[in-house]
Order: structure tokens, then sequence, then C-alpha cells
């Protein structure tokens, strides 16, 4: 699996195109924002977007969904304890930080363990909630997209409505740092980084 990483809306979300370099299949995760700057990619690339993967349903995860899907044809995924952020700007967030994002349900729900194929390579569920209660993460061979549970050296916010500290501690342990050293990390904020080095040095899963 290769992977594109670049940054998206105002909140510096990190946008991922996913995809199969046999098939040219691609998945588009957490397109936060900048549409247009998303589908420019995957037509360099020569890219075909199937599924569009949000990690959660706050707005600078979603607010492109809906441009990215009506140009391509892909499927929107989340977990069902997320899916209704997609239509509710309260819960999404983005009724307070102004104009409101309302989009359209999800295609597809899926839930901790579910497989989704990219093409010839996979992405396996974990659900990992506390951030928001829906959290997943998409762990591939050697990498993991981290969405806001885990970042380099940090984790993620717990104070929004829906989180929980306890519930991601607990997801991180139990779901992430039982995946070995060298799994590289993909998170929805910041720098890579891998399981291995926050194993050791991050603050919060000491």
């Amino acid at each position: 699996m290769k992977v594109i990483r670049f940054e998206v809306g105002n909140l510096g979300t990190n946008c991922y195109i996913a995809y199969c370099e046999q098939t040219r299949q691609a998945a588009v995760i957490d397109p936060g924002g900048n549409a247009a700057q998303i589908l420019d990619i995957l037509a360099g690339q020569k890219l075909q977007v199937k599924l569009i993967i949000n990690t959660h349903g706050h707005v600078d995860h979603i607010a492109a969904n809906g441009e990215v899907q009506n140009a391509t044809g892909a499927a929107v995924l989340i977990h069902p304890r997320d899916a209704g952020m997609l239509t509710n700007p309260q819960q999404n967030l983005s009724s307070f930080i102004g104009g409101e994002v309302v989009l359209k349900p999800a295609d597809r729900l899926i839930n901790d363990g579910d497989i989704i194929p990219v093409g010839n390579t996979e992405l396996t569920v974990l659900h990992t909630p506390g951030h928001t209660p829906g959290g997943i993460c998409l762990k591939g061979d050697d990498l993991l997209f981290s969405g806001d549970t885990l970042f380099a050296e940090s984790i993620g916010r717990t104070d929004f409505p829906g989180g929980s500290y306890q519930q991601l501690i607990t997801a991180i342990q139990e779901k992430l740092m039982v995946l070995p050293d060298g799994m590289k990390v993909l998170p929805g904020h910041g720098p890579e980084t891998t399981i291995g080095w926050e194993r050791t040095h991050n603050p919060f899963i000491q």
C-alpha cells in the first residue's frame, strides 16, 4: 500500500490517499477540506477512488466528503457511533466554528475487525473510542492511520461531547500498544511516528 499525505482545512488535518500500486484503486481517509486539491492529486496519480473513510465525525475530518464523493462516486464509510455526526452540525462541531456542515448519511457503517479492501491491499478497522464514541484507526500491513486517537507523543482530546479519557487510554493500550514496535503511525494531525516510539516516549501511556 502506498500513501500520499497532505494537510487540509483550517486546522491542519492530515488527509491521506491510500492506494494499491497494481490496481490504482484508492481510499481517501479524512477529507477534511480542500476538495479541489484532493481531486487534483487523484487525477495526477491516475487513481480510482472507491472509498472515503472517516476515522471519526468531527468537521475537520469530514468537510470535503460530499465534494469528493460527488466527483468520484466513492462510498463514504464511518463507524455507526459517529454516523449521526455527518448530518448534524452540532455533533460534528461545525456549528461552533462558523458555517454548518451537513452531509449525506454514510453509505456503509464499519465496525471493529472489519476488513476493507483497497485494490489488492486491505485495511483492518480498530474501534478506538475516547476522542469520539465512534473513533477508529485503520491498520495496514506495516502502517496505522490513527485519526485523532494517537499523535506523536500525545493523544486526542477528550473534552468534546462524547469524549472519554479513560476509554481513549484503554483503547490505545488494548488495540494499539499490542502492535509491533516498527509499525508506522500516521495520525490525524502532526508528524508521523511509530508504535515503538510512542510506547517509550508518549507521556500519556507510560
